[in-house]
């Protein structure tokens, strides 16, 4: 059975996991790399499911071979916006494949006010669903 303990944003794999350690984190990483997978690492503070562009830090990672890099790039992230989303995404270059293979939260601000979701009923028996993130009426870097 998976529960969502508090709530929280479910995007990417190990959603529904306790936050990852370092070492689980690298191990990912390490996954990525035998695959010759680009890293990249990337922030937000609207986790909305369609906010599929994130905000990059730095550029992606192609030929970095050592997850201790990457690591690095992670904390540098975690440390600058410390109320933010910050995920790890793996990219496949693969002719054929092109897309991102991987994806998962590595940092979470300490309030995750969550999303509302409004009903409306339109033309005959349709109805429409919207989903609003509880902290999207603030401003952008005050949101958290």
């Amino acid at each position: 059975m998976m529960t969502n303990q508090g709530n929280r944003v479910t995007q990417g794999q190990f959603s529904f996991l306790p936050d990852l350690t370092d070492a689980q984190i690298v191990k990912q990483i390490e996954y990525a790399l035998k695959r010759n997978w680009a890293v990249s690492v990337e922030y937000t503070d609207d986790p909305h499911p369609r906010n599929t562009y994130w905000e990059m830090y730095g550029n992606p990672m192609f030929d970095l071979k050592d997850p201790a890099g990457i690591l690095m790039e992670i904390n540098g992230c975690r440390q600058t916006f410390p109320n933010h989303y910050v995920r790890v995404m793996a990219f496949d270059s693969t002719r054929g494949w092109e897309t991102p293979r991987m994806s998962f939260i590595v940092n979470r601000p300490k309030n995750e006010p969550g999303f509302s979701l409004e009903r409306a009923e339109a033309d005959g028996r349709s109805i429409r669903y919207t989903t609003r993130s509880y902290a999207s009426g603030r401003p952008e870097g005050e949101r958290y």
